[in-house]
């Protein structure tokens, strides 16, 4: 056992006395030890309700025979951070869980982890951690939100930033406002649609790091404890068998994760998560990839935001393997990888029926042969832009209109709100990348108000950072090179005819080489945002966004 070296043998005889003052008994400490890595906190909605889940994973492995042992993980709720200078502090903690799990877990010798993971940066930093560290490992989430009600519709929370929008346009008044404050948000849980956290979630059951129901059972359902009571039991089967992270995360599991990807229309931001995951795995996961298996994959699912689907409504009819079995009828996935439940993926969703097809399309009729999300590249993101395809109106697909350009979310909020831009403009923030932000925030306060506004289906939104998976529209994201580092989105200037067509997966700007090449000579770097403290040091390691917003140490 790795705990031996922490528990075993006359050296470990002052660490046994420390477990002795945790009120370890000698027949705990002959059990392999199993670190329970807890996100629950009292500030994020999602999160509130783990620690209901930690005890039933305790319970599940103390049953079969493990010593559990909770420790904590961090967590920033983006919808609280969004629209100010927290939202800064979103993408940087995905790191910070990833190194503070590592110091656990090797500081104090555990044999295995839980993961208990649920809102938008802790899956990915735990999948991190997880491939890092390569211990066997098993994830269990809080699960998502029920969706709310307002005047006989299931709402979600782009519902309500979408209504602020709509107020600020003389839609709304502040009493309709007030309530959807009251109603979207009906119980805890990672908010109710296909954003970040549950679409990382549901591809945590396509990796094969969770268990079934995983990413869609809600969380306020007695199953979700039963689930966690599962997980902690099993991981003791993976620690007996020692299947470990890196025998699960393989380069077929990640292609498998893409696809499934593309079938549930998941956010944007599982395009920055997934190469950084496939990194610590050892597996190089190029985003450019995304556009071969999206030509192959057909959409079958439109989850808000995209449609009037919610999660809980996934979860009845059939959940994640529902949708891969869907997919499996033409052959689009590795189904011999291996799974945390110590079975391969094809033994893991035989039979799994699909038991609503307007909730999960079938495989012969999708809401589109070509998959959620699409890579864009041209003069304006030579190496990649990331839209979510299946949550932009048709009419919007090819667009073509003049720029208006802001240095920074704020400016461009202001101008939406002041009814300065019209139908057919080209919204290009940046200079809100991982390095100029710093930290790469999301726009869901803009895409929100143009939605809200009536401008959805005729103003597009071009970033070099990122967009919530709650946002919708023609929102391009993650452009890079990013405009601190000089790439073309910094050349861009007010007035420029930019050019979208998301089928074809092009992105430029009607501007020639030659004045491209002058614009470029003359542009001089920004003096950085932030000098200090842990976003300082994050800028100057992190990397671009087609590359996972990954941290490396500079060269010198």
């Amino acid at each position: 056992m790795r705990s031996d070296s922490v528990k075993t043998g006359m050296q470990q005889a002052p660490h046994r006395s420390l477990f002795n003052a945790l009120g370890m008994t000698k027949e705990e400490l002959e059990r392999p030890l199993v670190g329970i890595v807890s996100s629950h906190n009292e500030i994020v909605p999602g999160h509130m309700n783990l620690d209901k889940i930690v005890e039933a994973v305790k319970i599940g492995v103390a049953m079969a025979g493990g010593t559990p042992v909770v420790f904590p993980a961090i967590a920033v709720c983006d919808g609280i951070a969004m629209g100010h200078i927290g939202m800064k502090y979103s993408l940087v903690t995905r790191d910070l869980i990833c190194d503070s799990t590592e110091a656990m877990a090797m500081a104090h010798g555990f044999d295995a982890l839980v993961m208990v993971p649920n809102c938008d940066k802790n899956v990915p930093g735990l999948l991190m951690a997880a491939a890092r560290l390569n211990i066997p490992t098993i994830f269990v989430s809080g699960g998502p939100m029920l969706a709310g009600h307002v005047h006989g519709q299931k709402r979600s929370l782009s519902s309500m930033f979408e209504a602020v929008g709509s107020y600020a346009a003389g839609k709304m008044t502040a009493e309709d406002v007030e309530e959807f404050e009251n109603k979207v948000c009906p119980t805890c849980g990672s908010c109710s649609g296909m954003y970040t956290a549950n679409s990382m979630n549901c591809l945590t059951e396509v990796l094969g790091m969770g268990l079934r129901g995983n990413g869609t059972i809600p969380a306020v359902y007695s199953e979700r404890i039963k689930l966690a009571k599962h997980a902690g039991m099993k991981i003791m089967e993976l620690y007996e068998k020692n299947i470990r992270p890196r025998d699960i995360m393989t380069e077929e599991a990640f292609m498998n994760a893409l696809t499934v990807d593309m079938a549930l229309g998941c956010s944007t931001n599982s395009m920055l998560h997934l190469p950084a995951i496939a990194h610590e795995a050892g597996v190089e996961l190029n985003v450019d990839i995304a556009n071969h298996i999206s030509a192959k994959t057909p959409n079958l699912c439109h989850l808000a935001p995209a449609g009037p689907t919610y999660m809980e409504d996934l979860n009845e009819a059939g959940g994640v393997y529902a949708v891969m079995n869907e997919l499996n009828k033409k052959n689009l996935l590795h189904t011999d990888c291996i799974t945390a439940t110590g079975k391969t993926v094809g033994e893991n969703i035989a039979g799994c029926v699909n038991r609503n097809p307007e909730v999960i399309r079938t495989i012969d009729n999708p809401y589109s042969t070509t998959g959620g999300i699409a890579v864009l590249k041209g003069n304006l993101a030579p190496d990649s832009g990331v839209v979510k395809r299946s949550a932009v109106a048709p009419e919007m697909l090819k667009h073509e209109g003049p720029a208006r350009v802001f240095d920074c979310e704020e400016d461009a909020i202001a101008a939406i709100k002041e009814g300065k831009i019209v139908a057919g403009d080209v919204v290009v923030i940046r200079y809100e990348g991982p390095k100029g932000g710093p930290g790469m925030r999301e726009m869901l306060n803009p895409t929100s108000a143009i939605a809200g506004m009536g401008l959805g289906s005729s103003v597009a939104l071009i970033t070099d950072g990122r967009f919530s998976g709650a946002s919708r529209g023609a929102s391009i994201g993650h452009v890079s090179p990013e405009a601190a580092v000089g790439g073309p989105i910094a050349l861009v200037e007010e007035g420029d005819i930019i050019k979208i067509d998301i089928n074809a997966n092009t992105l430029d700007m009607d501007v020639s080489e030659e004045e491209l090449a002058r614009r470029r000579a003359n542009w001089k770097p920004r003096q950085p945002k932030v000098t200090t403290g842990y976003l300082a040091r994050y800028a100057s390691m992190v990397t671009s966004g087609n590359r996972g917003a990954i941290l490396e140490i500079p060269q010198q």
